[in-house]
């Protein structure tokens, strides 16, 4: 009898055990997502939003050079790295797909889409999986939902994302919207992810994942996404801008910091180097309102003006830094 006591409670800490280790890593992720490809540049991609907390840490998987992998509904997290693996060793999507839900007890609760390089794609769902529920998977792009408010999301996000043009994760952003606009989650709004991988593994992680923004709790995840992308775009031509400077092509570093600052136009620091790399293409005057709008929003940056001199970063005369420098009182 106290053989069976001690089996019995050994049995429940078992699995109390693997039960604990499961939520703790597979949190539900009912939502709604994208996995796609540039069939131009190769880039490819995965986007999510959702009614949960912190969603991109859990569904979006990718890696340059192999592919890109969402995982959703009941989430099994290892399905993200175990497709890629599979990619790696050359399995077709379909193929992962098969692989991974055939050998997963809980596959019936499971949502997935696996995108390749050569953007052949495969998704699954479920058959328990909460309605409205459903994937549509076709060349370079894969769309998957469940627990939506009703059955246009789906549809709307395919048909957004074929008739979108522009750069990859523009694009899926514009899927993730007409997704919610459709409908959406059915319980509302929380948190939305994008990756970016590029088409080719450089051997540099931090190059290859080209995009990688998390909006992890937020009223309006996908429009913080969409702000956020604003944001690295516009820092994207700033650090050309800062190429630019080192190489002492002022024309250039002028043009790139032009864009920047008007891509976020609120954005104190993107005022400053243009207003700079205006004064070292000989545009002063241009440079001068800009630069008064900087210091009063924030006087450290008067600070920079003759350290910057020093280095060679900002080419003018003594009389021309004191003319900067003269805005500030007027």
């Amino acid at each position: 009898m106290k053989k069976q006591t001690i089996f019995l409670l050994a049995t429940i800490i078992f699995c109390c055990t693997v039960m604990a280790q499961n939520f703790c890593t597979d949190p539900f992720a009912h939502t709604f997502s994208i996995v796609a490809r540039d069939s131009v540049i190769g880039e490819m991609g995965v986007a999510v939003q959702t009614h949960a907390f912190s969603v991109g840490t859990a569904v979006i998987w990718g890696e340059a050079g192999v592919g890109v992998i969402a995982t959703q509904a009941s989430t099994k997290i290892a399905f993200g790295p175990d497709g890629l693996k599979l990619l790696k060793k050359g399995k077709l999507p379909e193929e992962v797909v098969k692989i991974l839900t055939e050998a997963d007890s809980g596959r019936n609760n499971r949502q997935l889409g696996v995108l390749d390089m050569q953007g052949l794609t495969a998704s699954y769902t479920g058959k328990k999986c909460i309605a409205f529920a459903g994937n549509i998977a076709e060349k370079n792009f894969s769309v998957q939902a469940n627990m939506m408010l009703n059955d246009k999301v789906i549809p709307a996000m395919a048909k957004a994302f074929k008739e979108s043009k522009g750069a990859l994760a523009e694009r899926m952003i514009l899927a993730l919207e007409a997704g919610q606009n459709a409908g959406g989650d059915i319980r509302g709004m929380q948190s939305a992810a994008i990756l970016i991988v590029k088409p080719v593994a450089s051997g540099r992680i931090w190059e290859d994942r080209y995009i990688d923004l998390r909006v992890d709790d937020n009223p309006e995840p996908i429009k913080e996404l969409k702000r956020l992308l604003q944001v690295f775009r516009a820092n994207e031509h700033a650090s050309k801008g800062d190429e630019a400077i080192e190489k002492k092509d002022w024309t250039t570093a002028a043009k790139e910091y032009e864009i920047a600052q008007k891509l976020v136009p609120k954005d104190v620091e993107m005022k400053f180097w243009y207003a700079i790399s205006l004064v070292n293409n000989g545009k002063k005057e241009e440079a001068l309102p800009l630069f008064k709008t900087v210091f009063e929003l924030n006087s450290n940056w008067i600070l920079l003006i003759p350290r910057l001199r020093k280095v060679d970063v900002l080419t003018c005369y003594d009389e021309t830094e004191k003319l900067i420098l003269s805005v500030q009182n007027k």
